[in-house]
């Protein structure tokens, strides 16, 4: 049986060795393929391998004719007429010695620190801590600083920072921001066409400047005529025109940057300090050292003085605002004048801006302005006007908000007569207002503190309106002219809570109701039900000068 398989066997070994022979066969193969393909590799990135390159064609830059946009022919047009404006504050035991532009810095407010009321008149706005850190937020001042806005210091250092003008008149009249030159002892001024170096340019001096619009005019000597921009009409800007600005961005001069307008009309700062700050708003990218240079429309026209931004990392963060060239224009015109300062009319009085529906619909108007305070022996007391009255017409023409009276009555010059329309009570009567100067209307304001007087018990108010308050002393009041009750306590999420009501302010009237007695209050307050609306009339005791607040809402 065994020898019959040997011829099997036989052909079985011999299968399995040809079967060997393939796989090294195959095996060997392959390997000469790897080494092949590594050595072409090995010759690509060393280089070893000569690769003839005969058949390459050069690279050639193409000629092309491409037709200048708006953007260019505007750059090349207005940017010989943008300045760079270079500052120095010397140290403070200098400050005496050679001083070009004596003046204290004023720091811009907070815009969600809203006053209570708006006025006619434009006040300094309260000082307020400068940061140290650079290119501090707009919230604390407005941009333009290459270095942190500080005074000079007992450091003994100069500090030194940038901003950007443009030229308005051949002779060399510059309009730029107040804040650019403010707290400068020297004022440099650099043309586009002085050459690059360590020369800050040549002296300025400062012709006139303008707190509430944040502008000022300096001047530099003009052997020959200098290039001019040109002013155009900002009220004729709608949202959505292309808009070019040009300026010192962090020391680069003459960067132009493109955008829109975004919004119109924009009020930064609440209260008295913004009333003549209405901005054109813009995405065009603006830095620090952007700050007093143009902003123009596609006819190479200024529409717009680039004076903040908004921002949390202190550069551009595509909101920008420009004061409005019809403003600049009014502005300017005044400080190149006799005096160099700008004259505003006044009737002496002060306002609520914003106010809720609550208080229109209870005291019946939809227009208007309703007056919170009149200066005592201002034009407006003099007339016969009071706090309470609405204010709906000037000279025959409707009044709409305050922003409305504010423009209608600073544009009258101190001496001219007005015809005044109000509503007192329901009914409408008018009178006649010399206007004032604003500044000296609103001279020697004082601030008066309230005494505190002792604790009153009662709480009717509390269930309805969420507060208690107080009967305060006869002579604590007394002293202010002041009849009311004084707020106590205020329960946190309460009606009187939600109306921004708060404990130290007294309640002189509720719904046009006296509440000069806690008996008064309590009658008033007990008639109240829900759906009502309810107007507080308030007065801060500690600062009686600011007048009624008209504070209110509807009843839940």
């Amino acid at each position: 049986m065994t020898r019959s398989h040997e011829p099997m066997k036989s052909l079985f070994e011999r299968l399995r060795a040809r079967r060997l022979a393939s796989t090294f066969v195959l095996l060997a193969t392959l390997s000469v393929a790897i080494v092949a393909g590594s050595f072409a590799a090995h010759g690509v990135r060393g280089q070893e391998k000569q690769i003839s390159s005969v058949d390459a064609t050069p690279l050639k830059v193409v000629n092309s004719a491409v037709a200048p946009n708006e953007f260019v022919k505007i750059a090349k047009e207005v940017g010989p007429a943008v300045v760079n404006i270079n500052t120095r504050t010397l140290p403070k035991q200098s400050m005496n010695k050679g001083r070009v532009n004596p003046r204290g810095g004023r720091a811009i407010p907070n815009p969600h620190q809203q006053a209570p009321g708006g006025d006619d008149d434009q006040e300094d706005a309260p000082q307020q801590g400068q940061g140290n850190g650079n290119f501090q937020d707009f919230f604390n001042k407005f941009f333009g600083g290459q270095i942190p806005d500080q005074e000079g210091g007992d450091d003994g250092q100069v500090r030194e920072s940038l901003g950007s003008g443009f030229i308005v008149d051949s002779k060399g009249y510059i309009i730029t921001n107040n804040h650019v030159i403010e707290k400068a002892d020297q004022i440099y001024v650099k043309l586009s066409t002085d050459p690059d170096g360590q020369d800050l340019g040549r002296p300025a001096h400062v012709v006139g400047f303008d707190k509430a619009t944040d502008l000022a005019v300096v001047k530099i000597d003009a052997s020959t005529p200098l290039p001019t921009v040109k002013l155009g009409n900002s009220d004729s800007t709608q949202v959505g025109d292309w808009v070019e600005a040009i300026g010192s961005p962090f020391s680069y001069s003459q960067t132009v940057t493109a955008g829109i307008i975004s919004a119109k009309n924009r009020t930064v700062e609440k209260g008295a300090s913004g009333q003549f700050q209405h901005f054109i708003q813009t995405d065009a990218a603006i830095n620090p050292g952007n700050s007093g240079g143009p902003l123009l429309n596609m006819n190479g026209e200024v529409i717009g003085v680039n004076t903040a931004i908004i921002t949390e990392s202190g550069g551009y963060q595509g909101i920008g605002f420009a004061m409005p060239s019809n403003v600049v224009v009014s502005v300017y015109n005044d400080l190149i004048g006799a005096s160099h300062k700008v004259t505003r009319g006044s009737i002496g009085i002060k306002f609520n801006q914003g106010l809720s529906g609550a208080v229109n619909r209870v005291y019946g108007f939809k227009t208007g302005v309703l007056v919170q305070q009149t200066v005592h022996g201002g034009p407006a007391d003099k007339a016969g006007l009071k706090g309470g009255d609405i204010i709906t017409t000037i000279d025959g023409h409707q009044v709409k908000d305050g922003d409305d009276l504010v423009s209608e009555i600073t544009s009258r010059r101190p001496g001219s007569s007005i015809r005044v329309g109000y509503m007192r009570d329901g009914k409408s009567m008018d009178t006649t207002v010399t206007v004032g100067d604003l500044d000296k209307v609103f001279a020697d304001q004082g601030i008066q503190t309230a005494e505190a007087g002792p604790d009153d018990k009662g709480d009717a108010g509390e269930s309805k309106l969420g507060l208690v308050v107080r009967q305060e002393s006869d002579s604590t009041l007394a002293k202010l002219h002041i009849p009311g009750v004084v707020i106590q306590s205020v329960r946190s999420g309460s009606f009187a809570d939600l109306q921004f009501l708060e404990p130290g302010l007294v309640i002189t009237r509720i719904n046009k109701q006296p509440t000069g007695t806690k008996e008064q209050f309590d009658a008033v307050v007990s008639k109240l039900k829900p759906g009502d609306d309810v107007v507080f009339e308030v007065i801060d005791p500690r600062h009686p000068d600011n007048g009624v607040n008209y504070l209110g809402g509807t009843l839940e």
